[in-house]
């Protein structure tokens, strides 16, 4: 076999492996979980084996580096700066890992994939993956289940298809749905592809209505709107702008008058709820202040939610994991200098696609239609991207690996169309470039690799874990296996001091030396992150259960430090307090604690009762009244 049909045969494995990628990640819950992330990681580095090997099968090789290609790099070397330094090493090296893959299929797209029939085949393999999800969510809303596949999502009445999350599904159909929509006005298909693919829209509409993501609702209404003004610019599909615009106003008009369950969920916008939008303006409101006060660097890369207790607001009493606004997510991470890298990308594709309209289209006297696949993909795919970046204002789908890497690709796709302008941005790589462009594979390589096997290794002793009986030694000793893997990972540390202090508080003859065990472990989880309050809180309850009264304070206050408006944190400390004798002290704890948070609040209201009880007793004590009338 020569060297040029290797070359073809490299290519092919690369389109195989990035459809793999893009099929998988939204199946396995969006990939958003470690193990399914791990396969990701692991088919990332076959594309980037086969590009190694077409860099040199290739006696030239070339490469396409239009400009926001050179955001995209900026944006990943600044990943590597900002995780070097970062404050919590395990959590910033995950996001690192997450950049770099999206970084690699961007260029991998980019410079293999370009042609239009891969562009075709990519695109019309996301249509049917986006059907069947579809459909899955419509069945999950019909019967009210809350399963993704074997998994409790906790989301009864709403489709998530196969993400946890609805909201997230909305972000991948919203991505898709206006590119099916193009396809099917203005591709060139056979009348019965066209008839496939608008079937297609119709099913990703009924997708994105039973996820219930009122975000993605207004996105795709205004998405679609703008489709349709800009079709309407086109002399020749106005009438298909016109049949838009008509199908968006009597589907709206439907969905208002005649469905009472939609109408609902726009009035609990603005009701309190779990993350209702009240919510999100108060999550808002303490993104901006951590970016104010880390303006140029941010807190780290993916440090939002591990910060957020020491900002929590009194309004607030769950851990949101992210800003649910990419946006604030982003400068409170990133601060200024990463956002404005990924503002320069996003302006730069911007500025591509009005480059490259006019060059995508065809003219009325070109052959004997207008109607054109480039165009078409161009059009739907800039308008999936649209209606993305509309919804990021109240969710985060760019945190969602699955819903990235697509994104990530239809912007590579939107870049490659570059070729049809200019012949400029290819460059032609002699032995040097050679060198230079393996020298960066090879270290991706290297680096993805080694985290592949040590991430690989840590999951595995996690999932044995896992299966073990719940906080027995067993556990631990899984859990240990896997921290001496992964010493960094604070989370790991936590899990084996709880199950340490839960086995000494059952009170059996070694419970001191197990008390032991759980300290040790709770400082090991403070090295990993000292902004975790709950291993200071659980170390002072082990110090309180060994009567060491007095050190155990300071471990509690300083737990208060981190999460000053937690409720469940000045909950035991006023439970310290009673444990400690000091009822007087203990009950400004317990009531601060239930005015934050009153339901379920156990641990605050059962100690707030017995400190009362205490305190009533000390009153009624005939002795202290004696001597209160000796004193007078």
């Amino acid at each position: 076999m020569n060297r040029e049909a290797l070359d073809r045969w490299c290519e092919r494995g690369i389109l195989g492996l990035v459809l793999a990628i893009l099929v998988f990640s939204p199946l396995a819950f969006g990939a958003a979980r470690l193990q399914e992330f791990l396969v990701v990681q692991l088919l990332t580095l076959g594309v980037l084996g086969l590009w190694l090997a077409r860099v040199w099968l290739s006696e030239r090789p070339k490469f396409i580096l239009p400009p926001i290609s050179w955001a995209v790099l900026a944006f990943a070397g600044y990943a590597v700066g900002r995780y070097l330094t970062c404050d919590v090493e395990y959590v910033g090296r995950q996001e690192l890992l997450r950049i770099l893959v999206y970084t690699v299929v961007f260029f991998a797209v980019l410079n293999h994939l370009h042609r239009q029939e891969s562009t075709q085949i990519i695109g019309f393999t996301l249509f049917a993956l986006a059907v069947c999800i579809s459909f899955y969510a419509i069945y999950q809303f019909v019967t009210n289940s809350d399963r993704v596949w074997t998994v409790n999502s906790g989301y009864v009445g709403r489709g998530s298809g196969t993400y946890i999350c609805p909201n997230h599904l909305a972000g991948l159909l919203e991505m898709l749905l206006p590119m099916a929509v193009a396809y099917a006005f203005v591709g060139r298909g056979k009348p019965l592809t066209k008839i496939l693919i608008g079937y297609s829209a119709l099913v990703m509409a009924a997708g994105i209505a039973m996820t219930a993501s009122r975000g993605s609702w207004v996105a795709v209404g205004l998405a679609l709107i703008g489709f349709a003004l800009l079709l309407f610019t086109q002399r020749s599909f106005r009438w298909h702008a016109a049949l838009l615009l008509g199908l968006l106003l009597i589907g709206g008009v439907l969905a208002a008058k005649q469905t009472d369950y939609f109408k609902k969920r726009i009035e609990k916008a603005f009701v309190t709820g779990k993350v209702d939008l009240i919510t999100r303006t108060v999550l808002w409101d303490t993104a901006a202040q951590m970016w104010q006060d880390h303006v140029w660097f941010g807190v780290g890369p993916g440090h939002y939610d591990l910060r957020f207790r020491g900002y929590r607001p009194t309004t607030v009493q769950l851990q949101p994991e992210r800003a649910h606004n990419e946006y604030l997510n982003t400068l409170a991470d990133w601060g200024v200098t990463g956002a404005a890298i990924i503002a320069t990308a996003l302006g730069l594709l911007a500025v591509s696609v009005m480059k490259i309209w006019k060059h995508v289209q065809r003219g009325d006297r070109d052959f004997s239609s207008n109607l054109s696949d480039k165009f078409a993909f161009v059009l739907g795919a800039t308008t999936g991207l649209f209606a993305l970046l509309l919804h990021s204002v109240v969710d985060f789908n760019l945190h969602i690996p699955a819903n990235a890497i697509i994104a990530a690709t239809l912007a590579a796709l939107l870049s490659s169309h570059w070729r049809f302008a200019t012949d400029r941005f290819w460059f032609s790589a002699r032995l040097p470039g050679k060198f230079i462009a393996s020298a960066l594979i090879l270290t991706t390589i290297a680096y993805l690799g080694w985290q592949e096997v040590r991430l690989g290794r840590e999951w595995f002793w996690l999932n044995r874990a896992a299966q073990a009986e719940a906080n027995s030694l067993a556990r631990a000793e899984f859990l240990e296996k896997a921290y001496a893997i992964e010493p960094h990972n604070g989370d790991t540390a936590h899990a084996i001091g709880e199950i340490y202090r839960l086995n000494s508080f059952d009170g059996e003859s070694d419970y001191a030396e197990l008390a032991a065990q759980a300290i040790t472990w709770y400082q090991r989880g403070i090295t990993n992150n000292s902004y975790n309050s709950y291993n200071y809180m659980r170390w002072g309850m082990v110090l309180d259960f060994l009567n060491r009264h007095d050190e155990a304070e300071t471990v509690f206050l300083k737990a208060d430090e981190l999460d000053p408006n937690g409720y469940f944190t000045a909950a035991h400390v006023g439970r310290h307090y009673v444990e400690a004798g000091e009822h007087a002290a203990a009950r400004p704890w317990l009531e601060r604690s239930l005015l934050l948070f009153r339901k379920d609040n156990l641990v605050a209201a059962q100690n707030l009762k017995i400190a009362n009880e205490r305190l009533l007793e000390a009153a009624n004590n005939p002795l202290l009244q004696k001597l209160r009338e000796q004193m007078r």
